[in-house]
């Protein structure tokens, strides 16, 4: 007579779920696969700091007086900050639009995906356009205009912290502002005028900015947009140009830390209170 044993074995492992992380990263992939499939918008994208760069640069020509920075170089910098708020804000304020109105914000609503794993996708795709657009600008002022590089190790620190808390920053504004627009349709319009606006009062537009009326200076001061030149600007930039800034005794790093720190906060704060999943023709 012979027995049947039976052994349970361990039970399989089951897989776990990826991460939110995880699933955000193959959504950037998705996104940025996406992004430059659409040529147009590529170049729109990445032509207009350029082109504005050429333009500018072209009509502001001499040196400052008591340093030998010239308008173009000055504008440099500057132009950076245009570029990634062009990347991040208008950017996403559309792409975003365009994801509500066609149905593929309500679709991933009901997908077996953390919310947050969207959104993050969305910041890789911004993250890396804009690793790209200061790239070029950078390269551009330096074949062009003979920009010089920062030669210090503390300067290149706070070209990288400026620029990720820039981001951050219009990243989240860029969401919270898609909201407003009705329609994809809209959203070029609605994403653009606030950014063409904010960077004349951020003197981006301008040269130098220590020469705009102080009311527009003072408006401008209150967006990320003003602090994020000014932090470029004291990267790339010597201190002997500092007379044609508004601060004339420092280049306020701390104070832009805080302003970009505390827009990054204010941003998801925004996003959390005006964020919409479903049109409003689907409502």
């Amino acid at each position: 007579m012979t027995a049947t044993s039976t052994t349970s074995g361990p039970r399989a492992r089951q897989g776990r779920a990826p991460s939110a992380a995880v699933l955000g990263l193959h959504r950037g992939v998705i996104e940025l696969k996406c992004f430059f499939r659409e040529w147009d918008n590529v170049a729109f994208t990445f032509a207009l700091p350029i082109v504005l760069l050429l333009l500018l640069g072209s009509v502001f020509s001499g040196v400052y007086e008591g340093s030998t920075v010239t308008s173009a170089q000055y504008m440099v910098p500057s132009m950076i900050a245009a570029g990634i708020a062009s990347a991040t804000f208008v950017n996403l304020g559309i792409s975003i639009a365009a994801d509500r109105e066609d149905g593929t914000l309500k679709r991933l609503r009901g997908a077996p995906m953390p919310p947050s794993a969207y959104f993050l996708g969305k910041i890789v795709m911004v993250l890396v356009i804009s690793l790209l657009e200061v790239v070029l600008i950078v390269a551009l002022g330096v074949v062009l205009f003979d920009t010089a590089l920062p030669t210090e190790a503390s300067a290149w620190f706070t070209v990288g912290w400026v620029f990720l808390l820039g981001v951050v920053a219009c990243s989240f504004l860029g969401i919270a502002a898609s909201s407003l627009a009705r329609s994809e349709r809209s959203a070029g319009a609605v994403m653009n005028l606030p950014f063409i606006v904010l960077a004349f009062l951020s003197g981006i537009f301008f040269t130098p900015i220590g020469a705009l009326p102080d009311g527009l200076t003072q408006i401008g001061a209150l967006f990320p947009m003003k602090w994020m030149g000014q932090g470029f600007r004291s990267a790339f930039l010597p201190d002997s140009i500092l007379a044609q800034e508004i601060v004339t005794t420092s280049w306020e790093t701390g104070r832009t830390a805080l302003v970009l720190g505390a827009w990054c906060v204010a941003g998801l704060l925004l996003c959390l209170a005006t964020f919409r999943w479903r049109g409003k023709r689907d409502r």
